[in-house]
């Protein structure tokens, strides 16, 4: 249950992120009220599950999933550039993050 909640929280994270996108600059009520409900989600269910899991471990898979998800919704949502060097990159940080978890 605690990985789920983690997973969540990145998710979460992802969501924050872009948002900020939207927020632009914290100018815009709507989209600035759900970046920060989205930051407080994530926040929250990632200190609830550090309360069991390795600190380490657990910060990396809730950047990892951030960090993935936001480069995913940047190509999508943004049209952001996909090339080779950038896939590898996230891949390094994938292969991280499994490696932390695996040996944690």
């Amino acid at each position: 249950m605690l990985w789920f909640m983690l997973v969540l929280a990145g998710l979460f994270e992802t969501g924050w992120a872009v948002g900020l996108k939207y927020t632009h600059g914290f100018t815009r009520l709507w989209p600035s009220v759900g970046t920060v409900a989205a930051m407080v989600a994530s926040f929250l269910l990632l200190a609830h599950a550090m309360k069991t899991l390795p600190v380490g471990t657990a910060y990396a898979v809730w950047t990892g999933i951030g960090t993935a998800g936001a480069f995913i919704a940047g190509v999508f949502l943004f049209g952001e550039t996909v090339s080779l060097p950038r896939l590898l990159f996230l891949a390094m940080i994938l292969v991280g993050i499994a490696g932390l978890k695996g040996f944690s």
